[in-house]
């Protein structure tokens, strides 16, 4: 019972194009929406329970297969933030083959573009100045990546 009120909390948080996704009946739905006007503590507690109870009717693999897409999803986009960062390690303290590794992996970047702010973020840090070039040259790698 408590899986389900915890259940139940976590779907008050989620935006509304998700939970359109998922398998819910009017009641629930319902309930859902007046969570987000209950300001008491207490009544939201005494609500939860409430969620918990209708979640007991409700069909709760496709609930957790919509859950688990949504989890997967921003694990991906972590993994793929955390490559990036490791490019832009390798492209500062690299030489011409890691450039060229990067462009065999994304071959429609700016080549000039990418090469001046890796050169000002080296200057940058030798100059031990404030991270300017490092987070252009990270943003730069964002777009490329299309993150």
């Amino acid at each position: 019972m408590l899986a389900l009120q915890q259940l139940g909390e976590r779907l008050t948080r989620l935006s509304p194009e998700i939970l359109r996704r998922m398998p819910l009946n009017n009641e629930l739905q319902a309930a859902l929406e007046e969570a987000k006007r209950i300001r008491s503590h207490g009544a939201l507690r005494r609500h939860y329970r409430r969620l918990g109870k209708l979640l007991r009717h409700a069909e709760m693999d496709a609930i957790q297969r919509v859950l688990d897409e949504v989890d997967n999803k921003h694990s991906g986009e972590v993994n793929r933030f955390h490559a990036l960062e490791r490019w832009r390690e390798r492209l500062i303290e690299g030489d011409s083959q890691v450039f060229g590794s990067f462009f065999a992996e994304y071959p429609g970047a700016d080549r000039q573009r990418l090469r001046q702010l890796i050169q000002a973020a080296r200057k940058e840090r030798e100059a031990e100045k404030p991270p300017l070039a490092y987070r252009k040259l990270f943003k730069c790698l964002r777009e490329i990546a299309g993150l």
